[in-house]
């Protein structure tokens, strides 16, 4: 749950990014480490390597994208939004989401990506005052999404 709320969390994910990923930041950080050493001797290499290994949990942390969804509203990352004011939810495809995300896209939504996940969900935003039309967001799990936004009757 959020600090400082009682709402009950209905859907939770997180999106990761994966250990390729990772490891490729890391050869890239290890590169760094190795330029130094050899440009400037043991101990800056040291030292390089060392902060390195302490910046790949920051970036780790940096990329996750946490989308929590309560009765009253919806996370995405840092935004969030009142669910009285959310419209029509829809599960993309990789087809579709690339075409959203693209060719499609509206310049004035709100787009919480990760481009290491090819699926997502669009959210239809029915505020009168908020020039967003929808929130494209990164989903492993759009279909339940999907489902934690629609409105039971």
């Amino acid at each position: 749950m959020d600090a400082g709320s009682d709402e009950k969390i209905i859907f939770s994910e997180t999106v990761r990014p994966p250990l390729w990923l990772l490891a490729f930041i890391f050869f890239l950080l290890g590169s760094v480490a190795l330029s130094m050493w050899a440009a400037l001797d043991n101990p800056a290499g040291l030292i390089t390597l060392i902060l390195s290994l302490i910046a790949l949990p920051v970036i780790n942390n940096a990329m996750l994208l946490r989308i929590e969804i309560t009765q009253k509203d919806l996370r995405v990352g840092r935004a969030h939004i009142q669910r009285a004011y959310l419209g029509q939810a829809t599960a993309l495809d990789v087809e579709r989401m690339r075409l959203t995300r693209g060719r499609d896209a509206d310049p004035a939504a709100y787009l919480a990506l990760r481009f290491w996940q090819p699926r997502g969900v669009k959210i239809e935003v029915t505020d009168d005052r908020d020039p967003t039309p929808y929130w494209l967001v990164s989903s492993k799990k759009a279909k339940g999404l999907v489902e934690a936004l629609t409105p039971r009757s």
